[in-house]
């Protein structure tokens, strides 16, 4: 199997050699210090995973079905605690689809699906959202999209990177859908927890028995270091197979990563955290908000949730060139092209990040190369 690799990690290859001053791009909240967790940590703990359960810590996981709204609708075994999310998705996909499979897509979406497709020798049968209606999912056009042949549906929710959400009414639609032909519904919640116009969308593990929720603590939370994700499924034998998968791949069994995380997802910690990244988080895209509307070489669609955004070049502007001049001398300012995500005309702008995101000294510097392509 060959996997090749997606333009965004590409561009962050390409790009780790540079030190930028300030970031448009930051896709997670703030990071908390391990400090803030040292009071609630038994320095006791042992870091090894004798005696414990494979699946992850049984406090863990239902804490992540409680984060979800699934309390009640699904069970704690029916949680695999996962190298972030990214690794859920791997999991779920490398062990559902294969050569011949058709696996349905949105674009703009997270690229893992498609890669992986390539990898595998299925074929990548890709929904457009639409742009003029807000990076809208038309529920008629996936399902005209899914075919008998279709053994995967693998969609985002709140959308990376639009931040367009998904109503309830249709992914209730989009799981039907799926059910008429047997397909599974992967759904990607990685930004979930960070809506700005209405509640959190229900999770479709909840929705669907061959429905797939993923998730991490990554976005939201800032803890992307933990590499602390999930998969959840009410089907016994996906979750099963992604544990035996799990082994012969990462054999990831993160104790310290898991402690951590159970801590950040204890109620009344998870509240006031997701209150503190809501207040930052929204406080910062008012700003950015403003900056695009009053910036006559940008428009965009402002994200219903999550931290990061899609913003369309005036003119002729390719967006990859500019995203490289920006973080060159003078500008030192990082944010990510729009190709990463199959659109040249974009670039992709981000909240999250905090003070340490110098993000006005960014936008400042954005506007005097705005200004040099006119």
């Amino acid at each position: 199997m060959k996997v090749r690799i997606h333009t965004l990690f590409q561009y962050l290859l390409d790009t780790t050699e540079a030190e930028p001053e300030a970031f448009i791009g930051f896709s997670l909240s703030e990071s908390p210090r391990l400090g803030d967790f040292l009071p609630d940590l038994d320095p006791e703990l042992k870091l090894d995973w004798n005696l414990q359960s494979f699946r992850g810590l049984p406090v863990l996981r239902q804490r992540v079905l409680e984060q979800a709204a699934l309390t009640g609708l699904c069970d704690p075994d029916d949680v695999l605690i996962t190298a972030g999310a990214a690794e859920a998705n791997y999991l779920a996909f490398m062990q559902l689809v294969g050569p011949g499979d058709e696996v349905v897509v949105e674009r703009p979406g997270w690229p893992q699906a498609e890669v992986l497709a390539q990898a595998v020798g299925a074929t990548v049968r890709a929904v457009a959202r639409d742009e003029a209606q807000g990076w809208a999912l038309s529920p008629d056009a996936l399902e005209a999209a899914v075919t008998d042949r279709t053994r995967l549906i693998f969609l985002t929710n709140p959308n990376n990177p639009t931040g367009r959400m998904i109503p309830a009414a249709d992914l209730e639609r989009i799981a039907a859908i799926a059910e008429r032909v047997g397909a599974w519904l992967l759904v990607d919640e990685v930004y979930a927890g960070l809506e700005w116009t209405g509640p959190r969308a229900p999770s479709i593990a909840g929705l669907y028995a061959r429905g797939i929720t993923t998730g991490s603590v990554s976005k939201a939370l800032g803890l992307q270091g933990l590499r602390t994700g999930w998969l959840i499924c009410r089907d016994p034998g996906l979750v099963q197979d992604a544990v035996v998968l799990r082994e012969n791949a990462s054999e990831i069994m993160n104790i310290l990563g898991e402690t951590i995380a159970a801590i950040a997802l204890r109620p009344d910690r998870l509240r006031g955290a997701l209150n503190s990244a809501r207040k930052s988080g929204g406080d910062t895209l008012d700003r950015l908000d403003a900056y695009v509307t009053n910036q006559p070489n940008l428009s965009w669609h402002r994200p219903e949730a999550g931290l990061i955004g899609l913003a369309r070049l005036a003119g002729d502007v390719d967006g990859d060139t500019f995203a490289r001049r920006l973080l060159a001398d003078p500008y030192r300012t990082f944010l990510l092209p729009g190709s990463c995500y199959g659109l040249p005309q974009h670039i992709r702008l981000g909240v999250g990040g905090g003070a340490d995101s110098n993000l006005q000294l960014g936008l400042d510097r954005m506007s005097a190369l705005l200004a040099s392509q006119t």
